[in-house]
């Protein structure tokens, strides 16, 4: 990953600087409800994943997947190439009336998944840590490509900038939509039936989270409430996190990229 051009100053931040940030997990459920709006990758996840037994695998496998990316050795990369691979390889469908084929392995979904985590990730950095100067922001947004070309999705798709990724960004947001069965999923993603005492302790909190994070077509979209009390009790989750958060010793922010790294082969 190659750094933009420098015009003299402080050299601009990378995705590793940002990216093992433990908040950002926070943004997880957005990401993985921005994908289930689309109509190919909804169809795919809604027939070949099983959230009502298995609740955290999609978020655990997309966490695994992006710090072994960003951080990871070349063997752990491999491991999970191939785990994804092997999960991806029967996620596909002919068309249907009123529904899209699919196939994991397009690059078009593909590059949705890998967008909907950056901009996900860089909506939580920003709201805890404040804006990124544009050296950064621009240089981390040239990283993120990674995590799209890792899949083999061809460099070129990824918008040559920002201004281009927020025009591709708008676009995308037009066109999605959900359906029962997306619906469903989201329900068991945010309302687990089964998983250990911690994860429903923390499930309030992250439905607030998901839900304030999300654009308002696409949180309205999937049923979330929000309502003034919510919206109220959003922003002070958000105030508390900016004030508490970066004051906490690294080894702790960076606990949930140590942790999925070590269930990495390699």
């Amino acid at each position: 990953m190659a750094a933009t051009e420098d015009p003299g100053g402080p050299a601009p931040l990378r995705i590793g600087d940002i990216a093992a940030e433990s908040v950002l997990v926070a943004a997880g459920g957005r990401a993985i409800l921005l994908q289930l709006a689309n109509p190919g990758v909804g169809r795919g996840v809604a027939e070949h994943s099983d959230f009502a037994s298995r609740p955290l695998d999609r978020l655990v496998h997309t966490l695994q997947y992006v710090y072994t990316v960003v951080y990871g050795s070349p063997a752990q990369l491999q491991s999970v190439a191939r785990s994804v691979s092997r999960a991806h390889a029967p996620v596909r469908s002919a068309p249907t009336d009123g529904s899209p084929s699919y196939s994991a392995f397009d690059p078009q979904l593909q590059l949705w998944v890998a967008a909907t985590l950056y901009d996900s990730a860089i909506d939580m950095y920003e709201r805890v840590y404040g804006p990124l100067d544009d050296r950064s922001a621009e240089q981390i947004y040239q990283d993120y490509a990674v995590l799209g070309t890792a899949l083999q999705v061809p460099r070129e798709l990824w918008p040559v900038d920002r201004a281009a990724f927020r025009e591709y960004w708008s676009h995308q947001l037009e066109a999605l939509r959900t359906d029962a069965s997306t619906r469903r999923v989201a329900q068991a993603l945010l309302h687990p039936a089964v998983g250990p005492i911690w994860l429903k302790a923390a499930m309030p909190v992250a439905r607030l989270a998901t839900a304030g994070l999300l654009p308002p077509a696409v949180r309205e979209a999937f049923d979330l409430p929000w309502t003034p009390t919510r919206r109220r009790l959003f922003t002070g989750l958000i105030t508390i996190t900016r004030l508490v958060y970066p004051r906490l010793p690294r080894a702790l922010r960076h606990l949930a990229r140590d942790r999925a790294l070590r269930g990495v082969p390699g």
